[in-house]
């Protein structure tokens, strides 16, 4: 691994407010290096297991958050987002995962995979739990000039039973060749119960949506290109300890430190 042996020398915000409002950290769980990867099968350590069936993977890349929360060994946990890190393993281990607004969560003492999209995020139980959560981590932090300067909502207050007046867009698009009719029954039903509590569905075209993983992946992997950069075996990390030259540590050093999923 690149980080084998290294301790921070700081927490991240998210933390510190946890810590201030009382929680109790028990440690950290399992991801896919560098957040790349959907199965968290590309981790440093090993591999993680979907607790429901251990034949199958939680999801990725915060899969060991959402098998902890759903094998009951933690209340709540942390994850991060990017294209979909927090909300597939949610999904995956049948969990609540949710990807804030960009900005609404400090990113500071995240290490960065795509800047203009990582976010860190709340994954529990219920939607409730996830409510205390985002809303014990949300707000400005000077440490991090992209957070948002606007006061967070009283998530709690919004978890009313009445629905009425809200409208909710079922993008068609989203129901493509290939999905699971089992999933599509499930979301169909979803939203009959949303109607009988007040909600109003509407049907809505989101045409660009077939474009959206190969933006994902121009933005995505560009950003992560730049971010990694500084992996170079100087500053800190893992250092190849068979160079001729500096380009070559720098190559060495990448090649040898970081996992398959990364380098690909």
């Amino acid at each position: 691994s690149k980080f084998q042996g290294f301790h921070p020398p700081y927490s991240a915000t998210v933390l510190n407010k946890l810590n201030k409002a009382g929680t109790i950290l028990l440690g950290k769980t399992n991801m896919d290096e560098f957040a790349m990867g959907s199965s968290t099968e590309n981790s440093a350590f090993q591999i993680t297991r979907n607790p429901w069936n251990l034949e199958t993977a939680p999801g990725g890349s915060s899969g060991g958050s959402a098998a902890a929360v759903a094998s009951g060994e933690v209340p709540f946990a942390l994850g991060s987002d990017t294209g979909g890190s927090i909300r597939q393993p949610a999904a995956l281990c049948g969990v609540v995962g949710l990807k804030p607004t960009y900005g609404r969560v400090s990113r500071y003492g995240l290490i960065a995979f795509a800047s203009s999209l990582d976010q860190i995020g709340p994954i529990a139980k219920t939607v409730r739990d996830c409510a205390y959560l985002l809303q014990e981590i949300s707000g400005k932090d000077e440490l991090d000039s992209t957070s948002l300067d606007y006061p967070a909502s009283d998530y709690i207050q919004s978890l009313i039973p009445d629905l009425q007046g809200i409208k909710i867009a079922l993008p068609k698009e989203y129901f493509i060749t290939g999905i699971k009719e089992e999933v599509k029954k499930k979301v169909i039903t979803a939203t009959r119960v949303m109607q009988e509590l007040g909600a109003q569905i509407e049907e809505i075209s989101l045409p660009h949506t077939k474009y959206a993983v190969a933006t994902y992946y121009l933005i995505a992997t560009a950003e992560a290109s730049s971010n990694l950069a500084r992996y170079d075996g100087v500053g800190y990390g893992y250092r190849t300890k068979e160079m001729t030259n500096l380009i070559d540590m720098y190559k060495r050093s990448r090649q040898e430190g970081f996992g398959d999923e990364v380098k690909r």
